[in-house]
């Protein structure tokens, strides 16, 4: 932990849901973005696992340090009913998809569907769907994402499997949901060095969910104080 974040007072907490298929590569993401290292030995998430990043914001006014919390959520289909215990209160969304696998990509808009699906039904939002939560998941609708401000990152992993570079593919729901998006190699351990292009594109998202989570918690307290 940066000496800068051990002297500070009390930290602000964002939390990021990572999601896609099973065998994408989430937890190998979640392992190189926070450990800065290649995860050799992974296996199947079963649940969810937390992993924390300290993250400094500078924007709107001096940096003040982050604690970054990455829930790398099991994306087995036999989970599915009971992952949305881990949906809710959350600030921002990576969708991951394998580079070497189409339906995974087309995929994200099912998993887009299913975080918003909960979201309603937590706040007490209408959302109507064919079938029950349990057995069927509609797909990202657009009108569903009106209102809500969480940014969303769409990580496409195997770069190093494809023949050629593809700055990720299109045809997916999630785009229209204005996602950014950036391709890396889980197996290089300097993807997400100083300067490179991922962990730029990466920074800004969290930059972009920490204002979110700032912007969304003044409205809150001036709600509160009656203005």
């Amino acid at each position: 932990v940066p000496e800068s974040v051990k002297m500070s007072g009390p930290l602000d907490k964002v939390k990021i849901l990572v999601l896609g298929d099973s065998g994408v590569g989430k937890s190998c993401l979640v392992h190189l973005v926070c450990k800065g290292d290649v995860l050799r030995h992974g296996g199947w998430t079963v649940g969810c696992t937390v992993e924390v990043l300290p993250f400094e914001y500078k924007k709107k006014g001096p940096s003040r340090s982050v604690f970054v919390e990455l829930w790398d959520v099991g994306g087995s289909a036999a989970h599915q009913s009971a992952r949305s215990i881990f949906y809710h209160s959350f600030h921002g969304l990576i969708l991951v998809h394998d580079l070497t696998n189409r339906k995974s990509h087309s995929n994200l808009s099912r998993w887009l569907g299913e975080v918003l699906s909960e979201s309603k039904e937590t706040t007490g939002s209408s959302f109507s769907q064919r079938g029950t939560k349990q057995s069927v998941v509609a797909d990202y609708d657009p009108e569903q994402f009106a209102g809500e401000s969480f940014p969303i990152l769409v990580v496409g992993t195997k770069q190093d499997l494809i023949s050629s570079v593809r700055e990720g593919r299109r045809g997916s729901g999630v785009d229209e949901a204005g996602a950014d998006a950036v391709n890396v190699n889980c197996m290089d351990r300097s993807q997400f060095s100083s300067g490179s292009p991922q962990e730029i594109i990466l920074n800004s998202f969290f930059e972009k969910v920490q204002h979110c989570r700032i912007e969304s918690q003044s409205i809150i307290i001036c709600l509160g104080s009656g203005y």
